[in-house]
């Protein structure tokens, strides 16, 4: 199996520029950098208050799937003029089986090297450098082959090409550090992005396991015994057996589901809408079988009789959330492609095909968090409400940053999934907070808002308060002396407020000038 990354492809998408330290944050977190946040020290992973007060000048922008996928759909269109059967993993990462595509070329190291050069050529239009990102590597299984591929990057960076021997993937992989496991999780190995990977890790990093080949040299059932079937799991992707075919077997027929859409759609969530139920038939499909989805053909015809196709694969098991998310981003880059085979009316039809499937070994629940029996009742229930009411007729709350009121509360559409997701959002502050930190460097020429009176002069504070401490310290008073009360500067503003004299002017985000506003 072939599989070609390009690395940070979320900062790529996002238009960044090599030069400048910028960074993509998901969930209060960084997920992609440029080659120079790299340089200064940005990591993936890292929270965003942490890499703000590493760089203060690194710039971030919201992770926008929908952007990404549109970005890669002329990698994938390149791609598939080599071969009809590539399988996109992730914006990003797309795979394709080798068995006839390398016949066909002279080779394996012969594809590989044509992969790389066709993605470099489709990214060397933008700004970005792509001969330091794009990686192709090949082994027996998608594990092993991402892999190659970045271990070819970091050892060869101009040439970032590696072909592993056929039956040589477990020799290759016993090298590797152990957390290797933890890289992209859901995207290369298979494992739930759930945090018990992460645990497991450590568990295994405690008792003195340090590489894959560690890991292999255990016994599969003492692994099995303690840590269940994601011990197996992860035992057999150190031992190069990956379980996830590299020749993609032939799916029960009759697992595909399909709809036609009268009038035809325009809107891009109007197909999304009626993708939904389809997810949600071949997603019962399937359980009726036992089965469980690893990679999907979803195909679309417009009322002038273009049509696309084009397959996903999911590293884990895809639910129907993520098949709606894939023909949305693949509709997304058909529409936005400039070609022959572009779309010139609405979509009429859509097809999903179940291409690759495994046992369905079930899901453990756990004791307590989560999603639970009556979230998912819940779940369904709205969803019928949103089927009479209309798309936008059904929505939820999300929690915003800023100082104001209108700030806090934002309404979305159930069910929408990119930047904004669902639900309350992981990285807003508490109230008044202003969700981003104040920049590192402050522009000239700004000064402190200072409280005013109706009068329209400024409440006057002591300079015990602003001075320093010699000059704030008031002169003794003679001996004998009777000293008058002087109510304090809180005093003092409480009686203006209560006459509404007092008047405070909020300035929020005037360090930029595109979302700055005040209020007095």
């Amino acid at each position: 199996m072939l599989a070609a990354e390009v690395g940070n492809w979320s900062a790529v998408a996002a238009g960044f520029d090599p030069g400048t330290p910028a960074a993509v944050v998901s969930a209060g977190r960084i997920t992609a950098v440029t080659s120079a946040a790299a340089a200064a020290g940005i990591r993936p992973g890292m929270r965003r208050r942490q890499a703000q007060t590493e760089c203060p000048v690194l710039e971030l922008a919201e992770h926008d799937p929908d952007l990404d996928a549109r970005c890669f759909a002329p990698v994938v269109a390149a791609l598939e003029d080599l071969t009809p059967r590539v399988e996109v993993l992730a914006p990003g990462c797309c795979v394709v089986a080798t068995r006839g595509p390398s016949r066909y070329y002279g080779g394996d190291e012969a594809l590989a090297e044509l992969a790389h050069r066709t993605v470099t050529e489709v990214l060397a239009t933008g700004a970005y450098d792509p001969a330091s990102s794009v990686s192709v590597g090949i082994a027996d299984g998608l594990f092993a082959a991402g892999m190659a591929g970045r271990a070819a990057l970091a050892r060869t960076p101009s040439t970032p090409v590696l072909v592993v021997p056929p039956g040589s993937s477990a020799e290759f992989l016993g090298g590797l550090p152990l957390g290797t496991l933890a890289e992209e999780c859901s995207l290369l190995t298979g494992c739930a992005a759930d945090g018990t990977t992460d645990d497991l890790l450590s568990m295994l990093w405690q008792l003195g396991l340090r590489t894959l080949g560690d890991l292999a040299a255990l016994p599969v059932g003492d692994l099995v015994g303690r840590f269940g079937t994601q011990g197996e799991w992860m035992h057999a992707l150190a031992s190069g057996r990956d379980p996830r075919l590299s020749q993609p077997a032939a799916a029960h027929p009759d697992l595909s589901v399909e709809t036609e859409i009268d009038p035809p759609a325009d809107r891009l969530d109007t197909v999304a809408f009626a993708a939904k139920s389809l997810a949600d038939q071949l997603d019962a499909q399937l359980a009726r079988e036992g089965q469980a989805l690893v990679c999907v053909e979803v195909s679309a015809e417009t009322e002038h009789g273009e049509t696309c196709s084009g397959r996903w694969r999911h590293g884990f098991r895809f639910s129907p959330p993520d098949l709606v998310d894939r023909v949305r981003w693949q509709l997304d880059g058909w529409r936005s492609a400039k070609g022959k085979n572009s779309p010139t009316g609405g979509v009429s039809f859509i097809r999903l095909r179940a291409v690759e499937t495994l046992p369905d070994e079930g899901r453990q629940l756990g004791f307590w968090g989560g999603q639970s029996e009556a979230d998912e009742r819940a779940e369904r229930a709205l969803q019928r409400v949103q089927t009479l009411v209309g798309f936008d007729g059904v929505t939820v709350g999300r929690l915003g940053s800023g100082r104001r009121f209108a700030d806090l509360e934002q309404r979305l559409p159930f069910g929408t999934a990119g930047p904004l997701g669902t639900g309350a959002s992981s990285t807003a502050g508490p109230l008044g907070s202003t969700g981003q930190r104040a920049p590192g460097r402050v522009a000239p020429g700004r000064w402190a808002q200072e409280p005013h009176h109706g009068m329209g002069r400024a409440v006057a504070v002591g300079r015990a308060l602003v001075g320093s401490r010699r000059a704030s310290s008031p002169s003794p008073a003679p001996s004998g002396a009777r000293r008058r009360h002087r109510p304090s500067l809180r005093c003092r503003a409480r009686s203006l407020a209560a006459r509404g004299h007092l008047r405070l002017s909020l300035s929020c985000h005037w360090w930029t000038s595109a979302t700055a506003r005040s209020a007095g």
